[in-house]
């Protein structure tokens, strides 16, 4: 899993609430195992018209917001069915992070694991931080973990709370088979015992 450290990125503004998982990566998509290939299906039923044809005023066709590494979006993202390939999507399309008010527990929960930051502010802040976004590609906001701050384009600086255990996590690109991987020698050291303490094991 990349590290997520500090990132400054175009930001782009979807300030719909109760976004699911089926408008994340509709159900069609779920049939792989892989987590790369899904970005481009991404908000697929709000992006393609039925010809598969780009929708030219949904914010991620916009010219300025192809490039996008941060979402701005409503209050409880990512609520509806657990499904995992819905932060596979976000990721695989290029966005690290999304910013709202509140998020649906197993999505949070799935982000982390899967190299993106989300951050819950208060909506008044969140509102501050989606007319930034509306700027465009040439405002761009910088999120910093380590420090737990999201800076606008202006300069105005918001501070985030995070776990502690997923902030180390995420700053070391560890997902769960990382995390046991630290263990590697505690482990192998853990089996040498056990071969020779139970050998017809």
């Amino acid at each position: 899993m990349d590290k997520f450290e500090t990132l400054t990125g175009i930001a782009a503004p979807m300030p719909m609430v109760n976004i699911d998982t089926d408008m994340i990566i509709p159900k069609q998509f779920l049939k792989t195992i892989k987590r790369s290939g899904l970005g481009v299906n991404l908000f697929d039923e709000m992006r393609y018209d039925r010809d598969g044809n780009e929708i030219a005023d949904f914010v991620l066709n916009k010219p300025q917001y192809r490039e996008t590494e941060i979402l701005v979006a409503g209050d409880n993202f990512g609520c509806g069915s657990s499904r995992e390939h819905a932060p596979w999507a976000i990721k695989d399309f290029g966005i690290r992070c999304v910013i709202a008010p509140s998020y649906a527990d197993i999505f949070y929960n799935n982000c982390f694991k899967n190299g993106i930051l989300p951050i819950a502010l208060p909506q008044e802040q969140v509102d501050i931080l989606m007319k930034d976004a509306e700027k465009g590609a040439n405002a761009r906001m910088t999120i910093d973990l380590e420090a737990q701050t999201v800076t606008t384009s202006d300069g105005e600086v918001f501070s985030f709370d995070v776990d502690p255990f997923r902030k180390h996590c995420l700053m070391n690109g560890l997902d769960d088979i990382g995390l046991t991987m630290e263990k590697a020698d505690s482990i192998k050291t853990f089996e040498a015992q056990a071969s020779a303490s139970r050998p017809w094991v």
